[in-house]
């Protein structure tokens, strides 16, 4: 008995179980094109998920660099430095996503 992920929930499951404890996902009316369907199908949810991710990013790192230039916000005050922060963090944000996303593309 070895322990598989399962390719519904991708939590440990038997590889002698007939469905998984967690989801109810069929593994043993399953046949290989199913469970290659629900691999892919958790693939793209994963990288639609980053995307999304990456546009709040994109968003923040422009709202940050907008009020930071045309938000009048003075270099030296509170604000000035919060707009930095916040486009400094959704440029590092985004950057970060980026690279989950090939990572995501290329794993098989």
């Amino acid at each position: 008995m070895a322990l598989i992920d399962c390719p519904s929930c991708n939590k440990k499951i038997s590889d002698k179980t007939e469905e998984c404890n967690h989801c109810g996902f069929a593994m043993g009316h399953a046949s290989e094109e199913d469970i290659a369907r629900k691999r892919n199908l958790q693939k793209y949810l994963k990288s639609q998920k980053i995307q999304t991710q990456s546009m709040i990013a994109m968003l923040m790192f422009v709202s940050g660099f907008g009020f930071m230039y045309w938000g009048g916000a003075v270099p030296g005050e509170v604000q000035y430095n919060i707009a930095v922060g916040i486009a400094i963090i959704g440029f590092v944000w985004y950057i970060i996503n980026r690279v989950r996303l090939v990572f995501v593309k290329k794993s098989n």
